[in-house]
């Protein structure tokens, strides 16, 4: 835990003038400053969670899910057998953390100004190494077989925002690059560092000691968060006091309130409580000029462009966040599961349109192909979705009665959250809706295990590459009248990419995770076995590059996606960035190389030589 509480800091600024001081206070993180203690080095997630084999069962390990890990996976075997041709076996040796590493690259006029100020730092080899990644593909398979030719020199572990002002102020005297790093579980590179960046000592800013909640206001439902706190511990320490700010991406166990709002990140239950856009009031952000911060934090202003819209997104290129007021809500008093099964794919779609058209969604809403469907199964112990009698009397209306085809079908899950009779009313109306496009409940149960699996979901890949598979998941904005096609046209330019390229063995699948009124997000899950003597990342870019329809819904852009930034904005909306980075970063300090491809990245060499 920091020592934060024993320095002087001062919130009056922020701080509305009715509340009590006691309100300051330290949440104790999941995650510790030597992260490697917890989490896994090669990998996501905890060190103590993940699949394994004992006498050819798997289990997944651990109490933190709710997968019994005394309860083998019984169809999972069976399901890598037919989809990718591999016999799992008993455990293999399992990679060990390098002992040696690159020589830090020290910046003594730096690294003496963070002594003064005394700054808690590491020049530690498996300090530096834990956080020289985020969690896309090619950053796990680089670490694993010990591509990583360059990483960070110092790692800083700040404990409020006027040590980030320190920091930021020390930077650009000494010219050292910065980069922010929050949860480190970014799938764009945004935390990568440049490997080709030899000149300057790069310095990684963790946050994850930046974690209080600073002030709570009930009366106006806001709060103010420092920026590395993790989304679990955020949602702890308001449901504490019976308030929520509902927003769970995925990675909220691990990702943090600052990496949201630099990604511009949505979450599950969106519907309800809104993407990271809607719940930010204001942003504090510490630049090389100075902290850019709206000084007004009433409802709605309209005094000139938001300046929150120039941090959210900027993926640590124009400063590091520090404070975020965000709103709250009280916790709903009714938090009811639920599922749906429709005939096929593009039953399920047309159900969720309609949905979405009506404006009755639930607080999450996901629809998942038949492929994603077997898959879950494949993960569920005691037989899956159709194990005990009643669901094998299911099964049988499934097929017989309502003439489905167990190999076409889709499954939604559903989550309401509210007042009792608005769920009521909200629930029998998506059911009566769900039945005119042919579909059914399903029951809450099988709602709750398919929403509360997307976060076992991210283990499979660690174990897939023990076992020469690479799989990673994309995902994309899309109108509704072009959904149902983007899906299938996906599918069948994967299915046309690997049959180029002699892939046998590969499954690509999907799901509908977030609706809207004009459209949809889709996920998209890619996985192939490769031959080892190949290079499989690159493969897998190359296949994605040729599937992907758009840029980011709510993952960034980071270094992978560059390359369709341009095409998105336009070319004057590049040059806005660059006039903006220039304004609040003329020694280029925040050098981590996001957003831009190299072509267009700013001749900084040039604007220093006239400063």
């Amino acid at each position: 835990m920091s020592d934060a509480s024993t320095k002087s800091v001062n919130f009056d600024t922020n701080m509305p003038k009715n509340l009590d001081q006691k309100l300051i206070r330290n949440v104790q993180s999941v995650i510790p400053k030597r992260r490697q203690q917890l989490l896994q080095w090669d990998g996501w997630g905890y060190k103590d969670s993940g699949f394994y084999t004992v006498a050819e069962k798997v289990y997944f390990s651990g109490d933190r899910y709710p997968i019994s890990a005394k309860a083998p996976l019984v169809a999972f075997r069976e399901w890598v057998r037919t989809n990718f041709g591999i016999e799992i076996v008993d455990d293999s040796t399992k990679s060990k953390m390098p002992t040696k590493f690159p020589d830090p690259i020290i910046n003594e006029e730096f690294f003496e100004g963070i002594k003064k100020y005394r700054i808690d730092h590491s020049i530690h080899g498996e300090d530096r190494l834990f956080r020289c990644h985020g969690q896309t593909l090619a950053d796990i398979h680089n670490l694993r077989n010990g591509k990583f030719t360059r990483i960070p020199d110092i790692v800083l572990w700040p404990v409020n925002h006027d040590e980030v002002v320190n920091i930021v102020k020390l930077a650009n005297e000494a010219n050292v690059i910065l980069i922010p790093f929050g949860g480190g579980t970014n799938v764009t590179g945004a935390v990568t560092c440049p490997q080709d960046e030899y000149e300057r000592c790069i310095v990684i800013l963790d946050t994850s000691q930046m974690n209080r909640m600073l002030w709570l206001d009930k009366e106006n439902l806001l709060a103010c968060f420092e920026s590395g706190i993790v989304g679990q511990d955020l949602e702890r320490v308001l449901n504490k006091e019976g308030l929520t700010m509902g927003h769970e991406p995925d990675s909220y166990e691990f990702s943090t309130l600052g990496g949201w709002v630099a990604t511009r990140a949505s979450g599950m239950k969106k519907n309800v409580y809104g993407n990271i856009e809607d719940l930010v009031v204001r942003v504090k952000m510490v630049t090389s000029k100075g902290v850019l911060e709206r000084n007004i934090s009433a409802p709605r202003v309209s005094c000139g462009p938001d300046f929150n819209q120039i941090i959210l997104g900027s993926e640590g290129t124009l400063g590091v966040v520090t404070e975020v007021m965000v709103k709250v809500r009280p916790l709903p008093p009714v938090k009811r599961y639920g599922s749906l099964v429709f005939p096929d794919l593009s039953s399920g779609i047309k159900c969720l349109r309609e949905i979405a058209k009506r404006r009755c969604q639930p607080a999450s809403i996901r629809l998942m192909d038949n492929e994603q469907f077997a898959f879950g199964q494949a993960l569920k112990t005691e037989g899956g979705f159709f194990s005990h009698i009643g669901e094998k009397l299911k099964k049988f209306a499934l097929t017989t009665i309502k003439g489905f085809d167990l190999e076409k079908l889709t499954v939604a899950t559903l989550l309401f959250e509210g007042e009792k009779e608005d769920v009521d009313r909200q629930e029998k109306l998506i059911f009566e809706i769900a039945g005119r496009h042919g579909g059914f409940s399903a029951g809450a149960t099988n709602g709750q295990k398919g929403y509360v699996l997307t976060f076992v979901i991210a283990y499979i890949r660690d174990l897939a590459l023990d076992y020469g598979i690479v799989a990673e998941s994309f995902e994309t904005s899309v109108p509704w009248d072009k959904c149902e096609k983007l899906c299938y046209n996906v599918k069948a330019v994967v299915n046309e990419e690997c049959i180029k390229r002699g892939i046998r063995f590969f499954l690509i699948s999907c799901r509908v995770t977030q609706t809207y009124d004009a459209g949809a997000c889709v996920y998209f899950y890619f996985g192939f076995r490769h031959n080892l003597k190949d290079d499989p990342v690159h493969t897998y870019e190359e296949i994605e590059n040729k599937a992907r329809g758009s840029i980011s819904h709510h993952h960034g852009v980071g270094k992978i996606r560059a390359k369709w930034y341009k095409q998105s904005v336009s070319n004057l909306g590049v040059s806005l960035y660059k006039s903006a980075k220039i304004e609040l970063d003329p020694k280029n300090v925040f050098a981590n190389r996001n957003l831009l491809e190299p072509e267009d990245e700013v001749d900084f060499k040039q604007i220093s030589a006239k400063l």
